[in-house]
C-alpha cells in the first residue's frame, strides 16, 4: 500500500503525516515530495509510524538530515530513498547504519566533494544502486582500497552531468567490487570525444567488467571490437601519452594493423565514353540526374532530339550486353555507372 501527499496545498508537518500514516496500515510507499520539511524535527514517539515503509521519497522536501536520520532509525526495512532536489551541499553522517537500503536517489543536489559523497558509504553500507545525476562532482579523492570498502555491494552508479573531468577518476570506478552498470553522459572528461569514442574508449579502457553502459547492454562482440579499436586510437600516440591499458590490450590481440579508409559515399559523378555511328567522346556526367536529363545533356552532342533517341549503357566490367535506359524518370546512380563505363546513342526507327 502506498500514500501519496506530493505537492500539497498546505504545509505538512512530520507530525501530521506520522498521524495519518498510523491510520494505514501495511504502508510500504511514501511520497512526501514538495512538502516543505526543512523546519520539521520529527519527535521519536512519531517516527514508529513509518516502521513498515519500505520505499520513501523526499523530493524537493528541504528535509534536514537530523530529519532523515530520524526517520531512517525506525525504518528497519526501508530500501529505497529518495533526496533530490533538496539543496544538499553537505551530507550528515547518522550515528546509526541503514542495512536495509539498497537504493539511494539523490540528484540535482549541490554535492561537489566526494568527502561527503563517501559518507553515504558509511551509512548505507548494503547500497547497491547510487544514483548521483546532477551533482557537480568535480573529482573521486579515495584510494581503491578504501572505495571497495565504502561500497562493497555497490552494482550501478549514476554520474550523469557531473563534474567529473579525469580519465583516473574513470579508472577509480573500478574499485567498487560489484560494480555492473555506469552512467556518465554529459559530463567534461568526454565532451571532446565523438559518440563512438567516449563509447568503445570507456568499455575497452576504464571500465572492462561492467555489462552495461549508459543503459545498453555490453555484448562481448562489443567489447572486443572496444579493446581493438583502442589499440588502433592509441597506436599514434607518443610514448608517455599511452595509457598503461594499451600494453595490456596489445598483449592480448598484438599489434593490429591500421583500418584501411574505405569511402562508401555513392558517386557523383562519372567519365563515359559516349558512342553515336562512328564518333566517341568522353564526357563527365552527374549520376544525381535522370535518363531524360542525360539525353537532354546529349543533344548538342549526337544532333538528336531526345524523343529520337535511343540511349543504351554498357558497363565495361560484366559480360552481359548494353542495356536499353528505357525509363526517362530513372535516376543515373541506380544504373552503377562508374568511370569507363560506355552509353551507345542510336536514333529511333521511324
Amino acid at each position: 500500500m502506498g500514500l501519496d501527499s506530493s505537492s500539497a496545498t498546505d504545509s505538512v508537518t512530520l507530525g501530521k503525516v506520522s498521524k495519518i500514516v498510523s491510520n494505514v496500515p501495511h504502508l510500504e510507499f511514501l511520497n512526501l515530495s514538495s512538502n516543505p520539511l526543512s523546519l520539521s524535527v520529527l519527535e521519536r514517539r512519531c517516527a514508529g509510524s513509518f516502521a513498515g515503509v519500505r520505499k520513501l521519497v523526499l523530493n524537493n522536501s528541504k528535509a534536514s538530515w537530523e530529519t532523515v536520520h530520524t526517520i531512517l532509525q525506525e525504518l528497519p526495512d526501508l530500501e529505497e530513498l529518495f533526496l533530490c532536489l533538496n539543496d544538499y551541499e553537505t551530507v550528515s553522517c547518522s550515528p546509526v547504519c541503514c542495512q536495509s537500503l539498497k537504493l539511494l536517489h539523490i540528484t540535482d543536489n549541490n554535492l561537489q566533494d566526494w568527502t561527503e559523497i563517501r559518507k553515504l558509504g558509511i551509512m548505507f553500507p548494503s547500497l547497491d544502486t547510487l544514483i548521483l545525476a546532477n551533482n557537480n562532482l568535480t573529482t573521486i579523492e579515495e584510494s581503491e582500497d578504501s572505495l571497495a570498502r565504502l561500497f562493497p555491494n555497490l552494482r550501478s552508479i549514476n554520474l550523469h552531468k557531473s563534474g567529473l573531468h579525469c580519465w583516473e577518476d574513470i579508472d577509480k570506478l573500478n574499485s567498487f567490487p560489484k560494480l555492473e552498470e555506469v552512467k556518465l553522459l554529459g559530463i567534461p572528461l568526454l565532451q571532446s570525444y565523438t559518440t563512438e569514442e567516449r563509447r568503445k574508449l570507456l568499455i575497452a579502457s576504464r571500465l572492462p567488467s561492467i555489462v552495461k553502459l549508459n543503459g545498453s547492454i555490453v555484448a562481448d562482440g562489443e567489447r572486443e571490437d572496444s579493446e581493438r579499436f583502442f589499440i588502433r586510437y592509441y597506436m599514434e600516440f607518443p610514448e608517455e601519452e599511452v595509457p598503461f591499458r594499451y600494453h595490456e590490450l596489445v598483449t592480448k590481440y598484438g599489434k593490429l594493423e591500421p583500418l584501411a579508409v574505405v569511402d562508401l559515399r555513392p558517386q557523383s559523378s562519372a567519365k563515359v565514353e559516349v558512342h553515336f555511328k562512328d564518333k566517341v567522346e568522353e564526357m563527365s556526367i552527374r549520376l544525381d540526374q535522370t535518363v531524360a536529363d542525360l539525353k537532354k545533356q546529349l543533344k548538342t552532342v549526337v544532333q538528336l532530339s531526345t524523343s529520337n533517341m535511343l540511349l543504351f549503357y554498357l558497363d565495361h566490367e560484366t559480360p552481359f550486353g548494353p542495356e536499353e535506359m528505357k525509363y526517362n524518370s530513372r535516376a543515373l546512380h541506380s544504373y552503377g555507372i562508374r568511370d569507363g563505363d560506355k552509353l551507345y546513342v542510336e536514333p529511333r526507327m521511324k
